[in-house]
This record gives C-alpha cells, sequence and structure tokens, in this order.
C-alpha cells in the first residue's frame, strides 16, 4: 500500500522558516516525480514545487521561487521543502504528491498519489 506521510508543519512568525518532509512507502521511489502542493482555507489547491526523479531538475511556482527549494533523498524515499522568509499568505495545508508518468507538471491531475497534509501556518 502506498503512503506518503507529510510532517513539519507548525506556527511560525513572518520571516521565519519551516522545513517540511514527506516520507514515502514507494518501491520504485526513484521512479516518481515528487511535488508538493498547497490549499488554503476557501481556494483550491495550489502547486508549490515539484523534483525530477533524478534530482536534476526542479520547479517552483512563481510565488515561492527564490524562497521555498525542494530536495529528495532517493536512498531514504524522502522528499523534502525548506520553506524560508514565511509570509502569512504562505498558511495553508500543505501536500506531498508523487507522480509515477509525469514530469513534475503544477496539475493536480498528474499526480498519483498524495499524502494527508501538513498545516503550516504563519502569524504576521
Amino acid at each position: 500500500q502506498v503512503q506518503l506521510v507529510e510532517s513539519g508543519g507548525g506556527l511560525v512568525q513572518t520571516g521565519g522558516s519551516l522545513r517540511l518532509s514527506c516520507a514515502a512507502s514507494l518501491r520504485t521511489f526513484a521512479f516518481y516525480t515528487m511535488g508538493w502542493f498547497r490549499q488554503a482555507p476557501g481556494k483550491e489547491r495550489e502547486f508549490v514545487a515539484a523534483i525530477s526523479r533524478t534530482d536534476t531538475n526542479t520547479y517552483y511556482a512563481d510565488s515561492v521561487k527564490g524562497r521555498f527549494t525542494i530536495s529528495r533523498d532517493n536512498v531514504k524515499n524522502m522528499v523534502y521543502l525548506q520553506m524560508n522568509s514565511l509570509k502569512p499568505d504562505d498558511t495553508a495545508i500543505y501536500y506531498c504528491a508523487a507522480d509515477r508518468w509525469g514530469s513534475g507538471g503544477a496539475s493536480t491531475d498528474e499526480y498519483d498519489y498524495w499524502g494527508q497534509g501538513t498545516q503550516v501556518a504563519v502569524s504576521s
């Protein structure tokens, strides 16, 4: 059974940092493009970042470029999202997602598996 389990969320002040982690129980983890999405109250789920299978390519939403960094460890089956210079607009539930056949797109439809999410709250 495939599981993606996020951790690392919490409450932080504006300008602070958090590091999200996602543990994946995927037998062929290295074959998956991995992504992070987020969903704020009353809004649709939106793309945050993605990383290719071999860690060669990374992709970011314009709203987080220069502040967030996605990375992965194919030995530990982990994907991370380092979030710096956090703003109140970053407040959302953050979801980890796995894409078996795609290349890290921004559409939720491209991803095959999802975690349950971890809450991030940024106070002003």
